[in-house]
Formats: structure tokens, sequence, C-alpha cells
């Protein structure tokens, strides 16, 4: 992780948080929450400082959740309006999410209300995800209401804290199984005014659709119809995994079908390249058919593993719409540096063309030590 993130919660950031919970409950002790918040600090990343901080605050803050929760909504700072990129600073809420999260279950209303003024300051998307679990029906309701609140983040809230697959999070399975609940959310929001909640929606359907293709693509073709230019973006966004995947169907609703009248061929610069370095794709697409063809095309290249086999990669190419006859140009330069994602093996890889999700060999080139 690194350094500005991991430090992000040190002395400074402790001492701003207690003086917020002192000026909403002078009684709140003050000096204590601080030595034990900043004891050991250091010894955590990002999310480990955050708890340990929360876990000092609940033994300063009153034992009664009803009580505790009141004093954190009243040291809260006066809500401002922040852009969907809003830097780390709203991060110090992070421990006081946790607090509802860990310590509100049992009080149901108490935290509702803590979580609609946090994630207007910053996030509940990941402290909603517990009382989904444990109270469906009556979290699924106030998420239903909260669809129709002025409040941009509270909408996103809706949307992102209900996404079966929502990274660092633990999964929702119940969702993941029925995905239900979720859509009818989300067809309350595919229009909403904010591309902020629509792109939320987008990646909340694009989780969906990794357990349940069809549904994803079947919920899809029916926003499609008498789609807005906003709306057909949230329908992009959210086929872009199935596209990758070569799904069909998911091209057809994009309007791509067809495309095995493109030719496809290949140059590579240089065939022969070394662990580190890179090499260049040049693909070149004719269109041999007496009518038009759009296609999109990506690249799948298979990449030597530990043990000598192979695994595919997708990238992503380019939109084709050509005439009969004629031809376009893309390109491509895949790094074979090792990233913490990847390491990267001696071998010969293999290159193929996905042609509205078909696929055509391209050829090879060869990576040495």
């Amino acid at each position: 992780m690194p350094e500005q993130l991991k430090t992000f919660f040190d002395r400074k950031l402790v001492e701003r948080i207690a003086t917020m919970l002192r000026t909403a409950h002078p009684s709140f002790p003050e000096q204590r929450f601080v030595a034990e918040a900043t004891d050991r600090l250091g010894d955590h990343e990002l999310v480990g400082r955050a708890r340990h901080i929360m876990q000092a605050m609940h033994r300063a803050l009153p034992d009664d959740f009803e009580r505790a929760a009141g004093i954190l909504l009243r040291s809260l700072e006066p809500e401002s309006a922040r852009q969907e990129s809003q830097g780390m600073g709203v991060f110090i809420y992070l421990p006081h999410t946790m607090y509802v999260a860990e310590h509100g279950l049992g009080h149901f209303e108490t935290s509702m209300r803590a979580q609609y003024e946090l994630t207007k300051r910053f996030t509940a998307e990941f402290s909603i995800r517990p009382f989904l679990e444990r109270y469906p029906r009556e979290t699924l309701a106030r998420l239903q209401a909260w669809t129709e609140d002025p409040n941009v983040h509270v909408r996103r809230l809706v949307s992102e804290g209900t996404r079966p697959r929502l990274p660092w999070a633990s999964r929702l399975r119940a969702f993941q199984e029925d995905p239900r609940p979720v859509l009818a959310l989300l067809d309350r929001l595919k229009d909403d005014p904010e591309l902020y909640v629509r792109r939320s929606v987008a990646n909340n359907l694009n989780d969906i659709g990794k357990d349940h293709p069809d549904v994803l693509v079947d919920t899809c073709a029916r926003w499609k119809e008498g789609a807005s230019p906003e709306r057909l973006w949230v329908i992009r966004h959210a086929l872009r995994s199935s596209v990758k995947r070569g799904d069909l169907r998911a091209l057809e609703v994009l309007g791509f079908s067809g495309g095995g009248s493109l030719e496809v061929t290949a140059s590579f610069q240089p065939r022969r390249v070394r662990l580190g370095e890179s090499v260049r794709m040049s693909l070149s697409v004719t269109n041999g058919a007496r009518t038009r063809q759009q296609a999109i095309v990506d690249l799948a290249v298979h990449f030597i593993k530990a043990n000598g086999s192979a695994s595919p990669k997708v990238f992503k190419g380019g939109k084709i719409d050509l005439p009969p006859g004629a031809s376009c140009i893309l390109e491509k330069t895949i790094s074979l540096a090792t990233m913490t994602t990847r390491k990267h093996y001696a071998g010969t890889h293999r290159v193929e063309a996905l042609v509205n999700g078909r696929a055509t060999d391209l050829g090879s080139f060869t990576v040495t030590g």
C-alpha cells in the first residue's frame, strides 16, 4: 500500500477525531482515547489503523449504542459539497462507519440514521452490508426510499452498497443467488441525473453478470428500449466484462453481430522480446464483404505461466465500422515488465483476435529470459 495511504491515520488525525468527539460530548475522555488509539498504531496498514482507532473509540464512548451514536452524529463536521473523487480527507470517517457496522446491528433505526449522515460525508457502502444480511427486508425497503433522496451520495449508496461483489468487501451471497431485489433498486436508478450514480449502477450490473450472465443481458436488452444516450452508456459499461468474454448475446445488445467477413492479420515488432521489454502489435482489419461490417475487435494474449501452461488475458482493442472493401489498423503495445498483478515467463505467446467474441489466430511472439 502506498505510504501516503498507510500513514493517513496518524496521531494528528486521531487528535482531530478526539477534538470532534469532545466538542460533541464534553466529558469524552480525550487524552485516554488519543493514548489508546495511537498505541502501536504504526503496526497496521490503512484499514487496520482505522479499526484500531474504532476500537479505542468504542472503549471511550458510552456503552449504550444509542447514546454513543448520538455523540458520533453530533461530532460530524458540516456536510460539504464534494465531487466524485474527493481525495483521502473523507477517510476520517472510516472508523465511524466501522463502529456502526460492528456495534449498531442491534439498533436498526439509529444505525440507518447514522449511515445516512455518514455516507453524505464519506460512504456507508461497506457498513450497510451487515444490515442487508441481518435485516434484508427492512434494509431493502429503506434503500428503496433512498433511491429518491435529493443527495447524490445517498442514492449512490443504494447501488454501491448492494453490489454482490463489491471490491474489498465480503460478498452478499444472497444477492449472488437471487439478484432480483438488487435489480429492482437499479431499475429505479438507471436514469439518475448524476453519472456518479449511473456508473455505480453499471458496476453493480457487471457484478450480477458474473454470476448470472443471462440476467445481465436480459436486463440490458430491456433497458435499451427507448434508452437515452446516458442510459446507453450504462448498458455499455455494464456489459464490458461480457464483451471481453465474447458473450454473443451481449454483443448483439450493443449492436455488434456477425463480423465473420472481417479479415484480421497481425505483425509483431519485435517478434522475439526479452523479459522486461515490450512488443508492439499492429492489427490490420479488412472488410471483405459486400455489406458494412460493425464489430468489436479485442486481443487475447496467451501468457506463459510458471508451470509452462498458457493463460489468456484479453486486452481492449477497438470498435470497427467498415464499409465494403475498407481497412483499418489497430495497434497495441504489450509490456513484459514484471508487475504486482502478473509475473512474466519465457516462452512462445500465442495471440488471437476476438472479433465479436469469435477467435482468430494471429500467430505468436517469443519471450526470452
